[in-house]
């Protein structure tokens, strides 16, 4: 047997990674048919009687304004539920969106808004920092937290809440959209919110059964439960709080469930570098939370991958086909999780950057291992086994 050549090691490698994304893909696809079903099974319940549906504490942490912001927290407050209250959070007084959250005020005078002024630095983390502050005005025992840039639909309580009846289930989490700006930084951000993102959540769900951990677009709760894990306190130095909360929630027996309800974020117009380096810090937050799984991302990018064949393989006409096996299996899962889960409005408009998207994943991913500095909310921290480290 002829030794083996640096040129055919490479072509064997690339071609593995292209098969073991091809996998992937197959994977993504079914899960997000899985997911599919379960939401409308969701949804043709027939719903509860007022009566039956508990009173919820939202409570939403803030820090400046996000793009859209008021249309928002508007949308929070025009839900079809029969009692509900909203806590907004500040650690600043000067913050502009208090000025915000006092037309919300004025516009729906019969809500419960309250606007509580967090002086006190818990911990690292300031959103868990205002999180335990705001919790002693909440009123009821169902609790929901979500970030600050989040947009609901009518019926978004009613379809987060109902999985809180049957008292297995921990914690309800959703699924988002990302609404990007005119950048191309925010358009490429949205693409890998629906076609990577949320493919790689759908995907763990199917493999692991069930949910491990939450999103900071909903978790929905029991204020008992977070006791039991130690309550907001438990957080103050974690950067992903949404996924602890989920995990600790998961490890203390009870399920974490997908809600049928699909919100929306709204992307700021990031630039190309401010893009890279919100990627950047996305990716070291998933790799302090889910060391082994992220690991085992370097053979999700198919296109990559296949591109490597090709050219190791010296255009030979196996790796072409493989090539558009791999594009034609790309836009499966893209369509799928974009359009049919998630009802993506702009995912046609942006297919177009979908190979720049791949391209780019596998730079971040790499990106992300070469030290463990990141930037948040205009502070600078050090990430260690996801605990966040002030930057002085």
């Amino acid at each position: 047997m002829p030794p083996l050549t640096t040129r055919a090691v490479l072509e064997a490698v690339a071609a593995i990674g292209t098969v073991c994304s091809l996998g992937f893909y197959f994977l993504s696809v079914l899960s997000a048919a899985s997911f599919l079903r379960y939401a409308r099974n969701w949804r043709s319940q027939v719903p509860p009687l007022e009566s039956q549906l508990p009173p919820v504490s939202i409570l939403k942490p803030l820090k400046g304004l996000d793009p859209e912001a008021w249309e928002s927290f508007c949308s929070h407050c025009e839900q079809d539920y029969p009692q509900f209250q909203l806590i907004f959070g500040v650690s600043d007084a000067a913050d502009p969106a208090v000025d915000v959250v006092g037309k919300l005020q004025a516009k729906y005078p019969a809500l419960a808004i309250e606007l509580i002024v967090c002086e006190r630095i818990l911990g690292t983390n300031i959103k868990v920092s205002n999180l335990a502050q705001m919790l002693p005005a909440a009123r009821h025992e169902l609790l929901l937290v979500n970030d600050s840039d989040i947009r609901v639909p009518p019926d978004y309580l009613r379809q987060v809440v109902a999985p809180l009846a049957d008292a297995s289930v921990g914690l309800v989490t959703s699924l988002y959209r990302g609404i990007a700006g005119p950048t191309l930084g925010s358009r490429l951000e949205a693409l890998g919110i629906s076609t990577d993102f949320v493919p790689g959540v759908l995907s763990a769900r199917f493999l692991e059964k069930g949910l491990r951990f939450g999103l900071g677009s909903t978790l929905a709760f029991r204020r008992r439960d977070l006791e039991a894990i130690g309550g907001f306190e438990a957080l103050l130095d974690y950067l992903a709080d949404d996924y602890e909360l989920g995990r600790r929630i998961a490890a203390a027996g009870k399920r974490v469930e997908l809600s049928a309800s699909i919100v929306s974020t709204f992307l700021p117009a990031y630039s190309m570098r401010e893009f890279f380096r919100h990627q950047v810090r996305w990716s070291r937050t998933i790799r302090a939370a889910r060391r082994w799984g992220y690991a085992g991302l370097v053979f999700t990018f198919g296109l990559p991958w296949a591109c490597a064949t090709l050219l190791a393989a010296q255009g030979a006409v196996w790796a072409w086909i493989l090539l558009a096996l791999t594009f034609f299996a790309r836009l499966a899962v893209a369509f799928t999780a974009a359009a049919l889960v998630l009802g993506d409005p702009q995912f046609f408009h942006d297919l177009v950057l979908l190979p720049l998207r791949d391209l780019i994943a596998p730079i971040v991913w790499a990106a992300s291992f070469m030290g463990s500095r990141i930037h948040w909310r205009g502070d600078v921290f050090e990430l260690k086994d996801g605990r966040l480290i002030a930057v002085k």
